[in-house]
């Protein structure tokens, strides 16, 4: 297999086991702030948590290209590591001395810092190998995502029965700690990587993302359907309200779906990261969203639970190829724009995500069934809208190239 090929390679293996350690970090820090927010102040501190984290990641979206580009590199995403250390370790001293305002003042400042580190690790990867292995690596990358949605609240559940609120914290701390320590090693020996590609270093530096969007529509309509799909996705937090609705069912058969929908998740990357993949990926990528949609849809008319178990695993299924086609599509870019592109991406579905955390899942569990067909069906036209439009760009694009004449001295 590919990931076996590459993990025998040690820059491949310390980026992944560092990255590993910083996403489960990350569902570390998730289960444990949400936990302390509840049970200090309630749901609705819950929310103001969440709105806190993403709030960095739109604003530097946005406004944030020179910071961005500060931390282009290996090193200097081991100093925001470093922040990070000392940032969850002061959360529960934080909340004791400042309460709720310092907690979400500490939760801004590490969304400050994943604002910052996500693309930049993303956009830094693909120029860690050859070309024609950009779309392992990224499948490689997006399985520690996978291993860590379903490590981290695990761990996180199981720790705080056993050790107190900041022991966890400290615990999450070190594992930032070791993050840290591995990316500045690594980047010792890799360095800066130079901006390279179509697009020249000097060019991509100054382009914003917004002249980078209009010069590549397909990519511009792929990161809109995907904001699209998050936003709609929203609707499976009405999960238990659609379980208790038509099967009588409790948290068990909740643990289930997301057991199903985890094990589908880490099958489907085994295949996308490992499987050559068809041309015209922002095309692929919004079929597949498509298929999500679809699948969306039919979950809310279930009529069973194992039916339901089946629907969800799929639904896993397809999430690894999203991630890898669209990452390996973006990885065509120079790093620069790369850069830029990753971190619309983001500040796309962060946005989408904040704003429908507010709406769907409340509209959804009053009528679950409905809820599920209404967010599907409109992921599949938007998909399938998104799709049309990105082929006729492609089309015209080569259509273009094929007419341009070609002239000589004669």
């Amino acid at each position: 297999m590919e990931y076996v090929r590459l993990l025998r390679r040690r820059r491949i293996l310390a980026l992944w086991g560092a990255q590993s350690l910083s996403v489960l970090g990350d569902r570390l820090y998730a289960m444990a702030i949400m936990w302390i927010a509840w049970q200090e102040s309630g749901a609705g501190a819950m929310g103001l948590v969440a709105v806190a984290e993403s709030v960095p990641y739109i604003v530097m979206g946005t406004l944030g290209r020179r910071i961005m580009d500060r931390f282009a590199s290996l090193r200097a995403l081991a100093v925001v590591d470093a922040v990070r250390v000392v940032l969850v370790a002061a959360l529960p001293w934080a909340w004791d001395a400042g309460g709720t305002p310092a907690m979400l003042a500490l939760a801004a400042l590490l969304g400050l810092a994943g604002a910052v580190f996500d693309p930049n690790l993303g956009a830094l990867v693909p120029d860690l190998v050859k070309p024609g292995e950009v779309q392992a690596v990224n499948g490689l990358m997006d399985l520690t995502g996978r291993i860590a949605r379903i490590a981290g609240p695990g761990a996180a559940g199981a720790l705080l029965v056993v050790v107190p609120e900041p022991v966890l914290f400290l615990l999450d701390a070190v594992t930032f700690a070791v993050s840290a320590v591995a990316l500045a090693a690594l980047g010792r020996v890799v360095g800066r990587v130079a901006d390279t590609g179509p697009m020249p270093a000097a060019t991509a530096e100054k382009l914003r993302a917004r002249e980078i969007l209009r010069e590549h529509p397909t990519t511009a309509t792929a990161i809109s359907v995907h904001g699209f799909g998050i936003f709609a996705q929203a609707v499976a937090l009405a999960m238990p309200a659609l379980l208790a609705a038509h099967f009588d069912a409790g948290p068990g058969a909740y643990g289930l779906v997301l057991a199903a929908t985890g094990a589908g998740a880490l099958a489907g990357n085994l295949v996308a990261g490992n499987t050559r993949l068809p041309a015209s990926p922002p095309v692929r990528y919004c079929l597949l969203w498509a298929v999500s949609g679809a699948l969306l849809a039919v979950t809310g008319s279930a009529g069973s639970l194992p039916v339901l178990l089946v629907i969800s695993a799929a639904a896993g299924a397809i999430a690894p190829f999203l991630g890898v086609t669209l990452q390996t599509h973006l990885a065509e870019f120079p790093p620069a724009a790369r850069r830029r592109l990753m971190s619309v991406d983001l500040t796309a579905i962060r946005t989408a995500g904040t704003a429908s955390m507010l709406v769907v899942p409340a509209a959804a569990a009053s009528s679950p069934t409905a809820g599920f067909w209404t967010a599907g069906a409109a992921t599949v036209v938007v998909s399938l809208a998104g799709a049309a439009t990105a082929w006729r760009w492609t089309r015209r694009r080569a259509a273009a190239r094929e007419e341009t004449p070609v002239f000589s001295r004669d």
